[in-house]
């Protein structure tokens, strides 16, 4: 049966869509918001023999809709969108645009923030750090209890709402569209007996799920390959090099994420660009020639005896290159040995720094800092600092 005859055989008195938005424009007359709002295309919901059609602000955006009984041609009024619910999202929709449109004027204004090196939680380091006054945030977050060192989550749950507290404290000092760039990876949780299976835990999905549901943008997953063989040490993959059997193949693992997330804004990146004030930086920040053109970076891992998860200092030169300018501020509120600023200061940009081991902090200032600092402007949070054996140290 064809609709056509459907609606005959239902004797509909609402038979075409210029009959339903001619009911439509009756009642938004009535209610006084015919100037306002705009239709959709009306459609014919047989199933309840109602006509609905759909109601859009001049922005193109739907509010609510209008529901027309198709036998009587009455306006259903409790399924239809009540007068105070449409004047309510119109203005909501029209203070908004018309805040968009304020934001849009203002012109991005350079950090004061100096060269910073805190001892503790990041979370409460981040309240020191004044709204919007970093460019970049470059971190690889803590694992979760994979080994000795880290193990202090109650529950893989207790680690994922620490590290939401984090990013949500991370997106306040960042700057409107600028980048949250995260190396993570799968990790693996070893038998407690030889009864048990091991576990590994899909980390980066999870990381992306809060990114998400904080606000970001996700922009991109690059692949940090490592060098055959690199991966051996965790020991996966050997069962089945030796048995062969189904079921058993488990590859070892030689990758890593760059997952890179934007926050949320209504500029273009090219406006970014545009509207620096520091215009010199922008074209001293050129990119040369041989960047990389993949989303697949092969990169050799690092190892510091010092600490048992650190990143190559070429990662994080390559993400500071790519997605900052210089005499920006790049924070990493996990700053281990302090990769992050050593590149940071190669490429002529600012850094924060919050780490909450005192080793770490006395490696960064005894060795990190010590080959490529010039100059003594840092601040310095709950760090004992005697200037004077700074400068001895750094034969300054």
């Amino acid at each position: 049966m064809t609709r056509s005859s459907k609606l005959t055989r239902k004797t509909y008195r609402v038979q075409t869509v210029e009959d339903a938005k001619f009911i439509g424009s009756e009642y938004l007359m009535s209610i006084e918001l015919n100037n306002v709002i705009e239709f959709g295309l009306p459609e014919i919901d047989d199933r309840f023999d109602i006509w609905r059609i759909p109601l859009k602000a001049k922005n193109g955006e739907r509010i609510g809709e209008i529901v027309i009984d198709a036998i009587s041609t009455f306006i259903d009024v409790h399924k239809t969108t009540s007068k105070d619910l449409l004047e309510n999202r119109l203005l909501g929709r029209s203070e908004r645009s018309k805040q968009k449109k304020a934001k849009t004027l203002e012109i991005p204004k350079l950090s004061m923030l100096r060269n910073t090196v805190g001892m503790g939680d990041s979370e409460d380091l981040l309240k020191e750090l004044p709204n919007e006054s970093v460019d970049l945030i470059f971190t690889s977050p803590p694992y979760y209890n994979a080994k000795p060192e880290y193990a202090e989550y109650l529950s893989y749950e207790d680690y994922l709402s620490k590290m939401k507290r984090i990013i949500h404290e991370c997106t306040r000092v960042l700057n409107e569209g600028r980048f949250f760039v995260l190396n993570v990876s799968p990790i693996l949780i070893r038998r407690a007996s030889r009864s048990e299976a091991s576990k590994r835990i899909a980390v980066p999905f999870d990381f992306h799920r809060l990114f998400i549901e904080e606000g970001y943008e996700f922009i991109d997953d690059i692949i940090w390959v490592k060098p055959e063989g690199a991966g051996w040490a965790t020991g996966r993959g050997r069962r089945f090099a030796a048995d062969r059997n189904p079921l058993q193949y488990k590859p070892v693992p030689v990758t890593e994420y760059i997952l890179v997330y934007r926050k949320k804004t209504d500029k273009l990146i090219d406006w970014l660009i545009r509207k620096h004030p520091d215009r010199d930086a922008v074209a001293n920040s050129k990119i040369e020639d041989g960047y990389e053109t993949t989303n697949i970076w092969k990169l050799p891992p690092a190892h510091c005896k010092e600490h048992p998860a650190v990143f190559p200092i070429e990662l994080a030169e390559r993400v500071i290159k790519y997605y900052s300018f210089q005499n920006d501020v790049v924070l990493d509120p996990f700053g281990g040995t302090g990769t992050t600023a050593k590149a940071a200061i190669k490429l002529r940009r600012r850094f924060a720094l919050f780490e909450r081991e005192q080793k770490y902090v006395d490696y960064i200032k005894n060795v990190t800092l010590k080959e490529v600092i010039g100059s003594l402007d840092i601040n310095w949070i709950n760090i004992d600092f005697d200037k004077n054996e700074f400068r001895k140290l750094f034969d300054l």
